[in-house]
């Protein structure tokens, strides 16, 4: 069973993190949709990519896009928020010219995580929430515990706990989340810049610590703080650098590799051939194609604790 992850919904063909984006993923057919956390003013999870509104996606409330980085959501109440349109790319913008096939969704908002929840309860589809929480600017958001602790009140306010995982580079909140609410599936993101200053990103010890292996340093994470999970905890890491015997490790270590950003399908079948368990793409369209030549049936819904 194959893990196929809608990248900010599938935002090569629909605008990223928006309602619109994360239904079409699903009626394409995915299995889990990935999306990023921040923390409005008055304290609720939202799903967008970036603490400071992007330009490329923005438009104010008299239509205009906005010019230069646009105002932190940490300093937005949700209702300040719901004033910014978020439903297409601006036209000539870097986002425009990298998914030229994404279509339009005019008067799409920022949503509320819980409102992802109810839009996709029905579908029994996995959400994978990163939290965006960046050590090198900690005035930009909450801390990690804190965003950590709204998004499980959150999965569980609206009985959806049993479908979250929570992913970030920002290992300080996914250890909060093993000492405090062990029954959350985790999983540990990674790229070559976290990986070079693991005492910022991951507060530990890093690869050079665990013979140069980062899978080794994943399972080490996994297994130090308190509690015990009954499923396989997740490295995901940036596909471009990942090589074939990391992922043989890996899978030795008993984790689940699903690297991130995959949109090639050359790129696809190769990951396929290496053995790992998902993939994480702007083009799930593409994942089923290169999942069918491979014979690959998709992973349905995982049982997760519900409370």
């Amino acid at each position: 069973m194959f893990d196929l992850q809608g990248h900010r919904g599938a935002r090569g063909l629909f605008p990223e993190n928006t309602l619109a984006g994360f239904r079409g993923a699903l009626a394409l057919g995915v299995s889990a949709l990935e999306l990023d956390i921040a923390v409005t003013r008055d304290g609720i999870p939202v799903v967008v990519h970036d603490p400071a509104l992007d330009p490329d996606l923005t438009r104010d409330a008299t239509g205009a896009w906005l010019e230069g980085e646009g105002p932190l959501v940490a300093d937005l109440t949700l209702a300040e928020l719901r004033h910014f349109d978020v439903g297409r790319a601006r036209p000539g913008g870097a986002t425009a010219r990298a998914f030229p096939t994404q279509i339009a969704c005019d008067g799409a908002r920022v949503p509320t995580l819980a409102e992802v929840f109810a839009a996709t309860a029905a579908s029994g589809a996995r959400i994978e929430a990163e939290l965006k929480t960046d050590p090198r600017a900690p005035a930009r958001t909450p801390p990690p515990a804190r965003m950590a602790a709204l998004v499980v009140s959150t999965a569980r306010a609206c009985g959806a706990l049993g479908r979250l995982t929570v992913r970030s580079f920002d290992w300080r909140g996914l250890a909060w989340l093993r000492a405090h609410h062990p029954e959350v599936a985790l999983c540990w993101l990674t790229d070559a810049e976290t990986e070079a200053a693991t005492a910022l990103w991951w507060d530990r010890a890093g690869p050079a610590a665990c013979g140069g292996s980062a899978p080794r340093a994943v399972a080490a994470a996994a297994a130090a703080e308190g509690g015990r999970v009954d499923w396989a905890p997740v490295w995901a890491p940036d596909h471009a650098t990942l090589r074939a015997e990391q992922v043989v490790q890996a899978r030795g270590l008993g984790l689940r590799v699903v690297p991130w950003t995959v949109n090639g399908q050359a790129d696809m079948a190769r990951l396929i051939g290496w053995g790992v368990a998902g993939l994480c793409t702007d083009r799930p369209d593409l994942g089923l194609r290169a999942m069918a030549a491979a014979g690959l049936a998709l992973a349905g819904a995982q049982s997760r604790p519900s409370a």
